[in-house]
């Protein structure tokens, strides 16, 4: 079964290519440009740069969170939400044409974090990371028997708990822990209450945690190692194979406005604290709760909980500073780098960053619902980043996240070069080839 798939997956490659070197106006299609025809599958309504389209791999698997695409091309997906009594989704696409023939559910729990080492598939729910064991030969769904506990132990949180998590390659995983709350306030969000300092919430909250990827049964407190701290909530963390480091994106604090209006504007509280993207090196502390960073000024400044007046720096003169500073609340809820060779030279190791969008601008106009793109190079940003994927929504003008008819969620890069997208809302799984 499994050779008869792989000659047929061939023998479709060898048709497609030989069809879009015809030279014909009809081989070219409807592609604005492309030298290969659009797919019958492809989404127009996504703005994509030129040569680019996006095929839809699903229409609806559940509401999709992080995705990790196999060696084979079969997919795997962590759902916030139970669909058919299971808590992953697999996908497999047996004919070569971008759309899932097959879709099948397994696992028992919900969650966030994806992630394929070895001949493991490495997932989360909010209070665990498990691992299953591939399944071999023509099998697309892991024995649900074999599933192993990884780490554990982690607190119960009412905000922020989703345990995304990235693996070195080397034998490492790292697992975020967000913290649960909004500033580690003495009354949560409330006009008045000042912060806590020394904030409690350090201790097992608010930063990356380390662990072994081959041990099981460990617990956070017994065996896992703080990493980096003084993060709030960083759902989006991946390991980088090109520097061999570690990079998050930070979701900012909420409510300036709202509970200092004497201090913070409207604009102000649309547009800050930044979405902070970050190289991560061990022992780091990025200053939360105490700190906030102002992209306007470029500077990280002391948290008005902690006495500070949208000017002063205080101790936070000297916390490390983010490599790209976007907008506040937009959401980054995935990052993945681009060490494929299928898309174009200006991609090569650069960082794609799925904005999940905002919830919190009003009166302003909400922002994010893209995929965006930061060039790198040897770690760093060698370029103004950019809007890769929009009118992911679906809808312009987003008042409130219920008005989105689609939210961008988890990233990954399939075996051919493509970047599949999934959809937090109705479940759409997206898959973004270069045919130009």
């Amino acid at each position: 079964m499994l050779k008869n798939r792989y000659f047929n997956l061939f023998f479709l490659a060898l048709l497609a290519f030989g069809c879009n070197n015809t030279g014909s106006e009809e081989a070219a299609g409807e592609t604005s440009g492309n030298t290969a025809p659009a797919s019958k599958w492809a989404d127009t309504s996504i703005k994509l740069p030129e040569g680019f389209q996006a095929i839809v791999v699903a229409d609806s698997v559940g509401r999709a969170r992080h995705i990790a695409v196999r060696e084979n091309g079969d997919i795997y997906i962590q759902l916030s939400r139970e669909q058919d009594g299971k808590g992953i989704a697999a996908l497999r696409d047996e004919d070569g044409d971008g759309r899932a023939d097959r879709i099948e559910y397994f696992g028992n729990h919900t969650g966030t974090g994806m992630d394929i080492h070895g001949n493991f598939l490495y997932c989360s729910s909010d209070l665990a990371v498990y691992r299953y064991p591939l399944p071999e030969g023509d099998e697309l769904l892991p024995d649900e028997t074999k599933r192993e506990l990884v780490a554990g132990g982690f607190p119960e949180q009412s905000s922020h708990a989703s345990k995304s998590l990235t693996l070195d390659g080397e034998g490492n995983l790292f697992v975020n822990v967000g913290a649960p709350s909004n500033a580690c306030m003495y009354e949560s969000r409330t006009k008045g209450s000042t912060g806590q300092d020394p904030c409690p919430q350090l201790e097992l909250h608010a930063g990356i945690w380390e662990f072994k990827a081959g041990k099981t049964e460990q617990t956070q407190q017994a065996d896992g190692e703080r990493y980096a701290t003084g993060l709030r909530n960083c759902v989006a963390v991946e390991w980088n194979p090109a520097t061999k480091s570690l990079f998050v994106l930070q979701h900012g604090r909420d409510q300036l406005s709202y509970l200092y209006p004497e201090l913070y504007s409207d604009q102000d509280n649309a547009e800050l604290p930044a979405e902070e993207f970050l190289s991560v090196s061990p022992g780091d502390d990025f200053g939360w709760p105490y700190c906030y960073f102002d992209q306007r000024k470029g500077q990280k400044l002391l948290a008005p909980e902690y006495g500070g007046d949208g000017i002063e720096q205080g101790r936070c003169a000297d916390i490390k500073k983010p490599l790209v500073a976007f907008p506040g609340h937009m959401a980054p809820n995935d990052l993945v780098f681009y060490t494929a060779a299928r898309f174009p030279e200006k991609y090569r190791n650069g960082a794609f960053i799925a904005f999940h969008g905002s919830w919190n601008r009003a009166p302003l106009p909400q922002k994010g619902y893209f995929v965006a793109f930061v060039p790198m190079k040897d770690g760093q940003p060698s370029g103004d980043w950019e809007i890769f994927a929009d009118n992911i929504a679906g809808i312009e003008n987003i008042v409130s996240p219920r008005d989105a008819h689609h939210r961008p969620t988890g990233l990954a890069v399939g075996p051919d070069g493509a970047l599949y997208i999934t959809d937090s809302v109705k479940g759409k799984v997206w898959k973004v080839v270069y045919s130009g």
